[in-house]
């Protein structure tokens, strides 16, 4: 929810509230449907061999029952309670996700840039429940989403190689491990221009670079080592900072909106 706290305007409950219940149900439906296809695969991988339909403790017609009323009700109740906007965008992250993400996982490393533009659409939905429309603002705070997914991931990913590999995912870390370290570390530097363009557009106050620098510093470094030496102990290393990354700089910019504000009140 941090797109719709860091969005103009003032918080009303009843719409935050809506907006909550209905990306929730919306980001049920995706991984419903996601596990569901992908359930021989979930099978072979140790990370995933535990999930309710890969273990047969849920049948596959529960599980696409499940998805298809997460996904209908979720859509429908930020159609109603939201806006058109929110809910277009809450339909869209569902058939990205499980329509095309999941199906191109098996088949190109693309598939990472895919699922970036999956998790950047969450704060573009918070956005738009608040203000009805995705201005400048909106869009760089997902390509923020965007760029982090790339730290995070690809040191997962190269974890995870060889459970990837048994199940036949075609990721990065398993047929170019040289790319997917690159890949991480370009994101990661790309976090400081992003970070400056919103006090550029009046989200923050300009102190907010600062702030951000140091953030983004830790994790650039953490990205540079990995890229330096690609193995275990880096790509951890990466992964756990984009972890404490991701809160921590959403927190630094809510602050520093809210900090921002209180100054414009101050001097009218």
């Amino acid at each position: 929810m941090a797109g719709y706290a860091i969005a103009p305007g003032a918080t009303q409950l009843f719409t935050l509230f809506w907006t909550a219940a209905g990306t929730t149900l919306c980001a049920c439906s995706a991984n419903s449907f996601n596990q569901w296809i992908e359930t021989p695969y979930d099978a072979q991988m140790s990370r995933t061999r535990n999930r309710p339909l890969a273990r047969y403790a849920l049948s596959p017609v529960h599980a696409l029952t499940f998805g298809t009323a997460c996904g209908v009700a979720g859509v429908t109740s930020l159609f109603v309670f939201v806006n058109p906007l929110t809910a277009g965008l809450g339909l869209a992250n569902i058939v990205l996700y499980a329509g095309v993400y999941t199906r191109m996982k098996r088949l190109t490393i693309a598939n990472t840039w895919v699922g970036a533009v999956v998790g950047a659409i969450p704060p573009l939905m918070g956005w738009a429940a608040a203000t009805g429309t995705l201005s400048p603002g909106a869009w760089v705070l997902g390509a923020i989403m965007f760029a982090w997914q790339f730290p995070h991931f690809n040191s997962l990913a190269y974890t995870l190689r060889a459970d990837y590999s048994k199940a036949g995912y075609r990721m990065m870390s398993v047929t170019r491990p040289r790319l997917n370290a690159r890949v991480a570390l370009r994101y990661s530097l790309l976090m400081f221009p992003l970070c400056a363009m919103l006090p550029v557009l009046g989200i923050t106050d300009m102190l907010f670079i600062a702030d951000s620098s140091i953030v983004n510093a830790y994790m650039a470094v953490c990205a540079y080592k990995f890229w330096k030496h690609p193995e275990p102990k880096h790509s951890r290393r990466l992964f756990f900072s984009s972890i404490a990354h991701l809160p921590v700089l959403l927190i630094l910019i809510m602050a520093h909106k809210f900090w921002q504000d209180r100054k414009a009140q101050s001097n009218i």
